[in-house]
């Protein structure tokens, strides 16, 4: 995809309000079914995390993304913004957009957030791609020590507030967490929508990680795991994850294709956390291939 066609799915938005906050909205696409893209948290955005998809989707759907709460043009939001509001706020989404059913796709947070709207209401989602998602899981490493960290008071914005200071290093941890390195196809504009995310953030005296990330630890075990609730799930699902991936592990998506009906699991060669950024071409076909094989179809 050209960097001018990247360029024309971001060139014009809408701002919308949903929940009572700020979202902003962009489309691409003027015919197939609707599909709506969830980035990740912390410092993704739609015009990062999708820049190379949203145009490839658009080939045979009507493609929504939307900056997150606290994400892009999506702000200033107050309050917390745990799983309830999400599981509130995407309804609320779907009604603004005028969205009856639409196919759900997100990556990290956004997998998360698709999943649990994907259990409450099956009656809206046509089929659910959930890459390297957050939720899954009883337990991570360091349990309690992470816990006590993000709880820490006032940490979490001191945190924003120094990465905001130091485009170096979070262009050093980008290039270390793609698998490409400064290779990656379309690394400095990349890294200046990541560098531009932390000084808004920083702005708005916004905490580094989102609450929904936050508030999915508990001391002892995650206080947020869709798992148990997977074998009611009750839409197509695709869970994919890319095969360097640190954060989301493989026995840990390998059990939630497994309790989901009918689901399939994909793992992406030579991916990390974010697969859109690592394999952007790979990703766009593999999740176009599963929506046309699942329109009109359910699990199994």
């Amino acid at each position: 995809m050209t960097d001018r066609a990247v360029a024309g799915v971001f060139a014009t938005w809408t701002d919308l309000t949903v929940a009572g906050g700020p979202v902003r909205h962009y489309r691409a696409g003027d015919t197939g079914p609707p599909v709506l893209l969830l980035h990740g948290g912390m410092l993704d955005t739609a015009a990062g995390v999708w820049r190379h998809v949203a145009g490839d989707l658009a080939a045979d759907h009507r493609v929504h993304l939307v900056d997150l709460p606290r994400h892009g043009g999506s702000r200033p939001w107050e309050g917390l913004l745990d799983d309830a509001f999400y599981r509130a706020f995407l309804g609320d989404l779907l009604d603004a957009l005028g969205l009856e059913r639409v196919a759900l796709v997100g990556l990290s947070l956004g997998a998360g957030i698709a999943v649990g709207f994907a259990l409450d209401h099956p009656e809206r989602v046509d089929a659910l791609v959930a890459i390297g998602p957050g939720g899954i899981g009883r337990r991570r490493r360091a349990q309690l020590v992470t816990w006590l960290a993000l709880r820490t008071p006032g940490l979490l914005r001191l945190t924003g507030r120094w990465l905001a200071r130091r485009p170096a290093v979070v262009r050093r941890s980008m290039a270390d967490n793609l698998v490409a390195g400064e290779s990656t196809e379309g690394f400095e504009e990349i890294v200046a929508l990541v560098v531009q995310e932390a000084r808004a953030k920083a702005a708005h005296g916004e905490p580094a990680l989102d609450d929904w990330m936050v508030r999915a630890y508990g001391p002892f075990g995650m206080a947020l795991d869709h798992l148990p609730r997977l074998p009611g799930l009750r839409v197509p699902s695709l869970w994919v994850r890319g095969d360097r991936d640190p954060l989301v592990g493989h026995e840990e998506l390998t059990a939630a294709a497994a309790a989901a009906p009918g689901a399939r699991l994909t793992t992406i060669r030579d991916a990390g956390h974010i697969v859109t950024y690592d394999q952007p071409d790979v990703t766009s076909s593999l999740v176009r291939g599963f929506l046309a094989a699942s329109r009109g179809g359910g699990p199994g």
